[in-house]
């Protein structure tokens, strides 16, 4: 009965983290559909500006319920509080967004994904620069083939596509940077408000800022826009924004931010076939070689990461 028992235990906990590792996948695939959508959206000649205030005004009214719904539960904030996720939600949502779909405009979607997913390395970067914090060989070592990865895939797209790669590349370059002091800098907050809260609070200061942005760039006639750029901006604000958030924190729960981290890995991979199938973008040796070394070094970095944690 005992080892009946046990084994009962261990098929549930298996389903559990079967199921946390398959949510946190579909996540990241989401996530990462995100680059696909902005470059079918681009194809109807709007601009970043226009993107980006179209993805938040469909995603707002949900970020929004959310917040109202953790303010009744939590207490109120402090001044200092409510400066602190003003600029999270600029920096790390708003700047970061816009800076990703401005360097779309320039490069391919696998390129573009490849770049965010070297955040974790800037966070590295930044913390043993700025908060002295002591890096390893191994991590390194990563850092070294994670960009060796980045170099193969940049410079073979840097000869078909000149200084429009240059530019993009650079421009998807900071969105990953303001992403990483973004994550740097909400790490006490998250411990005071819940994640929940935090990332609800900041995608409404985003929202507002991109929304606001908009009508102070743009006349208000650009929201005239064809009915394609109105269902595909909804698939970028409900399936590209708001599922992928909560999935990874649900996932989170289950299997644990490490294993999420590590699920994510398939972003990537996942952008560079999806572009080749939905924008007819060429999958080439140097890319696959490219993605193979920044996964690998993402690799070694989040296996460095659970041993810290242990």
């Amino acid at each position: 009965m005992l080892a009946m028992n046990n084994t009962h235990h261990q098929l549930r906990d298996r389903r559990h983290y079967l199921t946390g590792l398959a949510i946190a996948v579909f996540a990241a695939v989401l996530f990462s559909t995100k680059a696909i959508v902005a470059k079918l959206i681009y194809r109807y000649h709007v601009d970043a500006v226009t993107l980006i205030a179209f993805r938040m005004l469909f995603s707002l009214p949900i970020f929004a319920l959310i917040a109202i719904w953790q303010a009744c539960k939590g207490g109120r904030l402090s001044w200092l509080d409510r400066g602190r996720l003003i600029a999270l939600g600029l920096v790390g949502y708003y700047l970061s967004s816009f800076l990703d779909f401005l360097g779309l405009q320039y490069i391919s979607a696998g390129l573009e994904r490849l770049i965010l997913f070297l955040t974790p390395s800037f966070v590295l970067l930044i913390s043993a620069v700025f908060l002295k914090r002591q890096v390893s060989r191994i991590e390194w070592a990563a850092l070294g083939v994670s960009y060796l990865g980045i170099v193969l895939v940049f410079l073979h797209d840097l000869k078909f596509g000149g200084g429009q790669v240059m530019l993009g590349s650079v421009l998807v370059l900071g969105a990953a940077i303001a992403y990483a002091l973004y994550l740097i800098q909400s790490g006490q907050l998250v411990v005071r408000l819940g994640s929940l809260r935090l990332v609800s609070y900041a995608m409404c200061v985003s929202s507002v800022a991109c929304i606001t942005q908009f009508f102070a760039l743009r006349p208000v006639a650009m929201l005239n826009q064809p009915s394609a750029v109105y269902w595909l901006s909804l698939v970028n604000a409900i399936f590209c924004t708001v599922f992928p958030v909560f999935l990874t924190m649900f996932a989170v729960q289950r299997i644990g931010a490490a294993t999420t981290s590590q699920a994510g890995m398939i972003g990537p991979v996942s952008t560079l076939f999806l572009g080749s199938l939905l924008l007819g973008e060429v999958i080439t040796s140097w890319q696959l070689a490219g993605t193979v070394l920044v996964l690998t070094g993402m690799y070694l970095l989040s296996k460095k990461k659970n041993k810290g944690m242990k």
